[in-house]
């Protein structure tokens, strides 16, 4: 029914909660509120989705309707935690060394890699910031969502000493923008948080020089914050992106915008690709340096542009003298019926099981010695070997490329020495930020990059690719992230400029996703964020680069 308030009844709304029937609220209740009426949730609540759009716990209930609760389960609700967990660490990070700035980094294992600029961290410091944080969570303080005008949000990043925020919104055609508030410190965030700071239950920071990682709760572990897992190697590659990105002045998007603006891209993108040049060159070289050498393995999750990666360094092997041969591991797959199959019932192809892991290795091994093979070929359309297959031999003492998923796994080649391998990571690790604190994610690049490939070569829809990107990342969870440590070399196959060459090309296809889909949520955060970037015309980008892959024109076949 209704309460009386002021002599005036409020409307009563009835809201539906997927898994949890119908609730009777005043018109104005709060999310959140509605949030602490239900039991037995399973994890924690950190936002809804109604009517096709993620709304914090913030958002006012003014009309009868459907939610769906998004929990920390789920990576846009990781998000939003996460996000809330960058502003308490900023808000402590400001109170205790007011005259340094904080820059969020990128993702680290199951962390993300924050530091100061020109300013290494201590042991110390980080057991200060962390307790700092907890006793801001302690005092609960609510987290303020402000509409404002960006003039007056450019005041308030004037007294705070923030000028990148001011570049930033200068690109950026709206009035208006959303600000957040902690206790008067204000800051701009690309997305959501949580109501207040009592909601951040659980994080952890650690010392890692020359900054430290922040953990939160995360998606494989919704309860409970998981041990740090150290990756050096993956570490060195970030970091090696971090020097690219200071000699190119490509720190963040405002950056790369006022490049564009001065006409300076063309150079940012030449000198950018013979980077990416000059690494496969070395690569090579190190490869040919070792005789003992037979058996180049190439791995990375998808999108990273590993097919233009193998061909550009068997160039670079060729220009060394070698006569190098490629090997498809997909001639390889078991017949569809003997194909292993997921939690789901589907057909698992990305398991290793899915391969003649035997007959692949006997056939490596008489490769290797010299010897003539009968290669399969696997016709996809009917799942299964062709009667006959292609005859191959590798020159006396040549090299053997393998591109696959499964290349960085010891049992695939299980039955080659590991003296004889070098294994290859290959993955699209974006050092570009927005901001200091707003960070492009890594999986959001790739999926760009998959969208327009896919679209291109396989006749998929932008949103049948959102669809079936969480299968793919669970494929890459399975059987790629835990062997890229075994890696002898990685490789970044992301460009700092990429995102602005693609942008014309990938809103269209994103904005096609109406509301009527499931796919529109996460078709409309990824437009979101190439409002801050300046667009750069494709025929900048050369032939031979990575970026072609996705985008079309490649002088590879891929």
């Amino acid at each position: 029914m209704s309460i009386l308030e002021n002599g005036l009844a409020a409307e009563a709304l009835e809201i539906r909660v997927k898994g949890y029937g119908a609730y009777q609220v005043e018109y104005g209740t709060s999310v959140a509120e509605l949030v602490s009426r239900l039991e037995n949730v399973p994890h924690k609540v950190v936002g809804v989705i109604k009517d096709n759009e993620l709304k914090d716990l913030h958002h006012i209930l003014d009309r009868s309707c459907s939610l769906e609760l998004v929990d920390v389960s789920v990576e846009m609700g990781m998000r939003i935690y996460r996000r809330t967990g960058i502003f308490v660490m900023i808000k402590a990070c400001r109170e205790l060394f007011p005259e340094r700035k904080l820059i969020i980094k990128h993702s680290l294992s199951n962390g993300l890699f924050c530091e100061f600029l020109d300013h290494e961290t201590n042991a110390k410091e980080v057991e200060d910031i962390e307790r700092h944080m907890k006793a801001i969570v302690a005092r609960d303080f609510p987290i303020n969502r402000i509409r404002m005008t960006k003039e007056a949000a450019n005041v308030i990043f004037r007294q705070q000493l923030q000028p990148e925020k001011i570049k930033l919104f200068s690109y950026w055609d709206h009035e208006e923008v959303i600000l957040h508030e902690i206790d008067g410190l204000y800051d701009y965030f690309y997305g959501h948080l949580l109501p207040n700071t009592g909601s951040l239950e659980q994080f952890k920071v650690h010392d890692y020089p020359p900054g430290l990682i922040l953990q939160t709760l995360e998606p494989d572990s919704p309860d409970q914050i998981l041990p740090w897992v150290e990756l050096p190697k993956l570490f060195t590659i970030y970091d090696e992106a971090k020097d690219w990105a200071d000699m190119l002045d490509t720190q963040n998007v405002s950056n790369l915008n006022t490049i564009i603006e001065s006409g300076k891209i063309a150079d940012l993108i030449r000198i950018n690709e013979a980077l990416h040049e000059k690494k496969i060159a070395w690569i090579a070289d190190q490869i040919c340096s070792n005789p003992r050498l037979r058996l180049i393995l190439i791995a990375g999750p998808s999108s990273s542009g590993k097919t233009t990666f193998a061909q550009r360094l068997l160039i670079q092997l060729r220009v060394n003298g070698r006569r190098p041969v490629s090997i498809s591991m997909d001639n390889y797959f078991v017949n569809r019926d003997s194909t292993p199959r997921d939690a789901n019932g589907e057909f698992d192809f990305e398991n290793i099981n899915a391969l003649k892991i035997d007959l692949f290795n006997d056939h490596l091994n008489r490769l290797i010695a010299g010897e003539e093979v009968e290669m399969p070929i696997y016709n996809f359309k009917y799942g299964c070997c062709e009667p006959d297959g292609e005859f191959i031999q590798v020159p006396h003492k040549e090299l053997i490329i393998i591109e696959g998923i499964h290349g960085l796994n010891e049992e695939l080649t299980w039955r080659i020495p590991r003296i004889q391998k070098y294994k290859i990571y290959v993955s699209a690790l974006t050092q570009l930020n927005i901001d200091n604190v707003n960070r492009v994610p890594t999986t959001d690049a790739r999926l760009v990059r998959r969208i327009l490939r896919d679209g291109r070569t396989r006749s998929h829809g932008s949103r049948q690719t959102i669809e079936r990107w969480p299968s793919v990342r669970r494929g890459e969870d399975n059987n790629i992230f835990p062997y890229q440590e075994n890696a002898d070399v990685m490789f970044n196959s992301a460009l700092v400029y990429e995102l602005a060459v693609l942008k014309d090309q990938i809103e269209p296809e994103l904005a096609a996703i109406g509301p009527e889909h499931p796919e529109h949520i996460h078709a409309r955060r990824i437009l979101g964020g190439f409002k801050y970037f300046k667009s750069v015309p494709p025929e900048l980008v050369p032939q031979n680069s990575i970026l072609r892959e996705f985008m079309g024109e490649s002088c590879f076949k891929v």
